[in-house]
């Protein structure tokens, strides 16, 4: 009967008190039907129903301790002081700085092309020559021309003498009376048109000088010439080809000015606009020699957008020597911006800012007898929300507190941090798991 109401009383959660020992064995051999119908206990099996009562408090306390968190294994990472740079990469091409494209006004067959890839040239140099037969006969054309107008300009000059001769003794005839006046006017109007005819054989002599300096331009023009020192990068034409210039000029030769000065050009994804700067510095790597680096430094940002499925980047120019010529325009490489550096300062990595520790969740609402018989638990762990504050966590007397901190530059992996109370070895927490 003591048994029976000590169950009653449990179950109905009348008792403010823990119970007894005596009272949980009670309550264990009435549950497991240990004692007889008078209660007197069966003494072979009390003492395996103290024992299994002993067992289930053991287990009871060790869930209460994780539910406290002193069944967490911790695991942390020391405060470190260093240096820290923060960096950007992006990709990107290796250009000459000054890439020029020739090519030829004029159409034409071949005759001749004077260099080849990789050949050095200088400003005025023949790179290629067109047939000049017929340019040549139309500056013997123009010649001729121009020969002809200036012939007329002696007959006109020599008509213009004439006529103003006749109009000398025309007005004294006149003022003699051995004339009319109708006769001096004819010889005024006779060297009026002399004057006009002189006026215009000159004109024609202009246009004939300006014919043949148009050929001669041509004639020039079938040379095609280097307009700057650099290397021939490309050459698209070949002896014997025509060349066809109706609507624009065909590329013939690409030239670059000089490659032992180069350019990098990268784009920078517009995220890391913001802290890119002109004069920055940087490394680049490329394939063809994986295990160097080449130092270089930004000259450019542009401010015109580049977008390419849906993402958008801001063209930089890097400027970069190439004195050993390892580098050939075109090559692709990999840049690396230091866009800010920190020294001597407070480091944690990135996990320990997005570290929360867990909470336990709300515990059962068994009656005492089930808490003490077997049976699954019913509770377990769950992380505490994030603060929007930056914090580090670090345990006190066994137990996990969070520290404000204010954040400064990161490389992805550690992050720069000011907080009170934190130095150099302090242990912040990083990670856990259930002990086991």
């Amino acid at each position: 009967m003591e048994s029976s109401t000590l169950r009653t009383r449990v179950e109905a959660g009348e008792l403010g008190a823990p119970p007894s020992d005596e009272e949980r064995t009670a309550a264990v051999e009435a549950a497991l039907g240990l004692a007889d119908a008078e209660g007197a206990p069966r003494w072979p099996l009390r003492l395996a129903a103290l024992l299994l009562l002993a067992a289930l408090a053991a287990a009871a306390v060790l869930a209460t301790r994780d539910r406290d968190g002193a069944g967490v294994q911790w695991i942390k990472a020391p405060i470190e002081v260093g240096d820290l740079i923060k960096t950007v990469t992006a990709t990107g091409t290796v250009e000459p700085t000054n890439e020029v494209e020739v090519g030829s006004e004029l159409s034409g067959i071949v005759r001749a092309v004077h260099v080849d890839f990789n050949d050095r040239v200088r400003k005025g140099q023949v790179l290629a020559v067109l047939d000049t037969t017929k340019l040549e006969t139309s500056v013997a054309v123009s010649s001729a021309t121009l020969a002809s107008k200036r012939a007329r300009l002696l007959e006109a000059e020599a008509t213009l003498e004439e006529t103003a001769r006749d109009l000398v003794r025309a007005r004294r005839l006149s003022r003699s009376g051995a004339r009319s006046d109708q006769e001096l006017d004819a010889a005024l109007a006779a060297h009026a048109r002399a004057e006009a005819q002189r006026a215009s054989a000159s004109a024609e002599i202009e246009v004939a000088r300006s014919d043949l300096a148009m050929v001669q331009a041509d004639l020039a023009k079938a040379q095609i010439l280097s307009p700057i020192d650099g290397v021939v990068l490309e050459r698209d034409v070949d002896p014997g080809q025509t060349v066809a210039a109706s609507l624009q000029a065909p590329v013939l030769f690409l030239l670059a000015e000089d490659l032992r000065h180069m350019e990098l050009q990268i784009d920078v994804d517009e995220a890391d606009v913001g802290v890119t700067r002109v004069g920055q510095r940087a490394t680049f790597s490329v394939d063809a020699y994986p295990k160097r680096t080449f130092p270089a430094q930004l000259r450019q940002l542009r401010f015109a957008p580049e977008a390419s499925e849906g993402v958008v980047s801001y063209k930089a120019i890097l400027s970069l020597d190439n004195a050993d010529l390892l580098l050939r325009p075109g090559m692709t490489a990999t840049a690396t911006l230091t866009v800010e550096e920190v020294k001597g300062a407070l480091l944690v990595p990135n996990t320990a800012l997005r570290f929360q520790p867990p909470v336990a969740e709300e515990g059962d609402q068994r009656s005492l007898l089930e808490s003490i018989l077997p049976g699954p638990p019913r509770f377990g762990r769950k992380r505490q929300e994030r603060s929007e504050v930056p914090q580090v966590w670090v345990l006190r007397e066994g137990l996990p507190r969070a520290v404000e901190v204010e954040v400064g530059a990161s490389d992805g992996t550690r992050t720069v941090i000011h907080g009170a109370g934190l130095a150099a070895g302090v242990e912040v927490l990083v990670d856990y798991r259930e002990a086991r």
